[in-house]
């Protein structure tokens, strides 16, 4: 029983979202007569809610700096009418628009954090005041209007890997995908071995090990299978390659850099970061920065992927991104959270509207299902909280964030864990 718990990263109980979103597809198969786990529902489901697990990516580093983003979706919606306007009129390639959509969204989100970061604005003031104002950008450059976009701007969006190779009734490039995955995946198991041998820790049995790595590739290989085997012209979405992408470099940064630590640090307690050398002045303008490009980049490959941009683009988007990252284990107090718990809590949000929908389920219902579901997670995250447990997504991501701030602190430790202690910078604080 000990190496099955060890398995699954210690505890039963910091299974979380990961069960739930497991019970929730296996539920929604059998619901649907299998239609859940398809070629095509997997591609639809990845292609239809890419954008929002991209505005998760920024939004729990922004709830994790202890901050609120509600100007999101249309921050979106005015890149995406900037962008499509920009080739219409002015015959803008599609790579020059995607860079002219992210420098516009670099601006508004400097704009956003100058006045969170320099003039003390409550996030939440400010960015509701930038929902409004963006809303009205959208509305008047476009004039209410839908503008169509480029086919080749749209594979950022509804594109799919090529086909390449011999014809062996596959997708290679999918296949080949798959199987560095899960290469990848062997190799940084080995490599935490190694490190704890190093360290004089005992690594886990080998059984063990062995075990997590069949459950892991076996997943791996079987969503492989379902996208190499789609309909012809279909793979891996590029929306989904974009997400991945992402969630490696933001993983990355929110667990092995310094800037990663600060921002855990500022949500933790600001007070002990600012005594400690952290500038946190700069930590919430980045943050609030980078949550702005990423919205719109999100707005593009929604844009992208419908074919045109339109007046009602971004409804809701923020209401998902922060649901998503509640979901995944983040504390509404800030300080605690991870990159991967939000995709997961992101995954659940979007099984559930893909279950629902095949089931007939109209709007009125899905949305109080949804509502729920948003109450009841952060509930339990409270409760275990209180009762001195580890938060839901717990020590699930122990082993690919091992050198991040606890992102399953319990309130007594998280003050400790906010100052960065080993990463002090020497410049005084800003």
């Amino acid at each position: 029983m000990e190496n099955i718990k060890k398995i699954f990263g210690g505890d039963f109980r910091q299974l979380g979202m990961i069960v739930a979103l497991v019970g929730l597809i296996v539920a929604f198969q059998a619901l649907t007569g299998g239609k859940m786990l398809t070629s095509t529902n997997m591609m639809n489901l990845l292609n239809g809610n890419a954008y929002i697990l991209v505005l998760a990516v920024g939004m729990v580093l922004v709830i994790i700096a202890g901050h609120i983003d509600l100007s999101v979706g249309s921050v979106a919606a005015a890149v995406g009418i900037i962008v499509a306007l920009a080739m219409q009129n002015y015959s803008l390639p599609w790579w020059a628009a995607i860079l002219l959509g992210l420098a516009v969204g670099a601006l508004i989100g400097a704009w956003q954090g100058f006045w969170v970061a320099y003039v003390g604005i409550p996030a939440f003031i400010v960015t509701l005041a930038g929902m409004l104002i963006f809303r009205g950008v959208n509305q008047a450059i476009g004039q209410s209007n839908s503008v169509p976009v480029s086919d080749d701007f749209g594979y950022i969006g509804a594109g799919y890997l090529p086909e390449v190779g011999p014809n062996t009734g596959y997708n290679n490039l999918t296949l080949l995908l798959g199987l560095a995955l899960c290469a990848y995946v062997v190799y940084n198991e080995f490599k935490i071995r190694r490190q704890d041998a190093e360290i004089g820790l005992t690594p886990v049995p080998m059984g063990v090990t062995a075990a997590r790595l069949v459950l892991l590739c076996g997943v791996i290989l079987y969503v492989t299978y379902l996208f190499a085997t789609g309909r012809k012209g279909t793979s891996v979405p590029v929306s989904a390659i974009i997400l991945g992408v992402l969630v490696m470099i933001y993983s990355f940064i929110s667990s092995k850099t310094i800037l990663g630590r600060h921002i855990y640090a500022v949500g933790g307690n600001l007070h002990a970061a600012e005594l400690s050398g952290v500038r946190s002045k700069r930590v919430n303008f980045l943050v609030m920065m980078n949550m702005s490009i990423l919205a719109a980049l999100a707005g593009m490959m929604f844009v992208a992927r419908s074919g045109a941009s339109g007046p009602f683009d971004g409804n809701g988007w923020e209401l998902d991104a922060i649901a998503a990252v509640f979901i995944g284990g983040a504390a509404v107090s800030g300080g605690v959270g991870t990159v991967l718990g939000s995709i997961v809590g992101g995954f659940v949000m979007a099984v559930l509207n893909s279950g629902l929908y095949l089931m007939g389920v109209g709007a009125e219902t899905q949305a109080i299902i949804k509502g729920l579901v948003l109450l009841i997670a952060v509930a339990i995250d409270v409760y275990n909280k209180s009762q001195g447990k580890t938060s839901i997504i717990g020590m699930l991501t122990r082993g690919m964030t091992k050198n991040a701030p606890s992102a399953t602190a319990r309130p007594a430790e998280t003050t400790e864990a906010a100052k960065p202690v080993a990463v002090v910078d020497p410049k005084p604080s800003a």
